[in-house]
């Protein structure tokens, strides 16, 4: 008689988050402080604003946890000024304005920051680096849904239907704050 044999079914994969570029504002000099705060930096407390969390997970493309990896965040402060040297320094000093946290063994990250807002030129959106190790596996955008800059900036524009679901979540008001979750899937 034949041995049953039974067939795993192949789990799809994931589709990866779409890249998009760095930006002309990745910070030059990193701040001392690089936490997951963005609105204390050192004895600081940045009070402008709508305060918000951006959390999620990093999964790979088949539904793994990427242990070890690290997220960076960068955004402009509430007036839309990056501390940047080629954003004329004048950022708001109270503002960290980048945070960088090694995600859980389930894959969560999780920063505290604003809201994003527009400047000249772009919708509002949250600069997200992705790296495991020394590799970089992801850089891309997080863009706020229902914003009407969106249909007008260049980069937001240029994503197909997938990409600005991918890359374009909610806001909603929750216990203090805004929440944002914001999922990355990265070929790891």
């Amino acid at each position: 008689m034949p041995a049953l044999v039974h067939h795993a079914r192949a789990q799809p994969r994931l589709r990866p988050t779409p890249a998009q570029t760095e930006g002309p504002y990745y910070p030059v000099e990193l701040p001392e402080d690089t936490d997951f705060d963005l609105l204390v930096r050192g004895t600081r407390r940045y009070t402008r604003g709508q305060p918000a969390w951006l959390d999620g997970r990093v999964l790979d493309t088949a539904g793994r946890p990427v242990r070890g990896a690290t997220v960076e965040i960068w955004q402009c402060d509430h007036q839309g000024r990056y501390h940047h040297p080629g954003d004329g320094g004048r950022a708001d000093p109270d503002f960290q304005g980048y945070g960088r946290v090694t995600v859980d063994a389930q894959g969560r990250y999780r920063f505290r920051t604003i809201r994003p807002v527009p400047y000249t030129g772009r919708t509002p959106h949250i600069h997200v680096k992705v790296r495991l190790g020394r590799r970089e596996l992801l850089t891309t955008q997080v863009y706020v849904e229902g914003e009407p800059g969106n249909a007008r900036d260049w980069l937001w524009r240029h994503l197909d239907e997938d990409g600005r679901r991918a890359l374009t979540v909610p806001f909603r008001p929750g216990d203090g704050a805004l929440q944002a979750h914001f999922p990355i899937v990265v070929e790891a």
